[in-house]
């Protein structure tokens, strides 16, 4: 699937994450870097103002997926999660996180992908890591 392509089904096809506002930063052959804008909705500990755990899995698992699904030769195949695993390493800041994601692994039935999150005003700091395992399912 080419990138525009790609980029349209995380920001517009896939209604969920339509509503969360996730935005495609970077994508190319085995690599994804989506960002997420920040809402009050988001927080999970009112107390320390941290982003909730399912937020960042969701934008770890989206991005590992994507990430596989970009290496996908006939573009038209689908990708779904098998295992997902996150560790998370600090609170989210309340603003816009983001998660890169890198293939390590792509078969012709299953896709490994590593990801980090971090917030883009501090690049260096990672908040969580994760790595996912995807079904790759080809058009007939």
């Amino acid at each position: 699937m080419d990138a525009e392509a790609l980029r349209e089904l995380v920001e517009k096809w896939i209604p969920f994450n339509a509503f969360l506002g996730m935005r495609v930063t970077e994508l190319r052959n085995g690599y994804a870097c989506i960002e997420l804008p920040f809402r009050d909705d988001f927080i999970g500990d009112p107390i320390r103002r941290a982003l909730h755990g399912g937020v960042l899995s969701t934008l770890a698992d989206t991005g590992g997926g994507i990430a596989v699904w970009s290496q996908l030769a006939d573009g038209n195949g689908r990708v779904s999660t098998i295992d997902l695993r996150v560790d998370y390493l600090r609170p989210g800041k309340p603003e816009a996180i983001a998660v890169e994601a890198t293939v390590v692994r792509q078969g012709n039935r299953v896709g490994v992908s590593d990801m980090r999150l971090f917030h883009p005003s501090s690049p260096t700091e990672t908040v969580a890591t994760g790595k996912g395992v995807y079904n790759i399912v080809h058009a007939k």
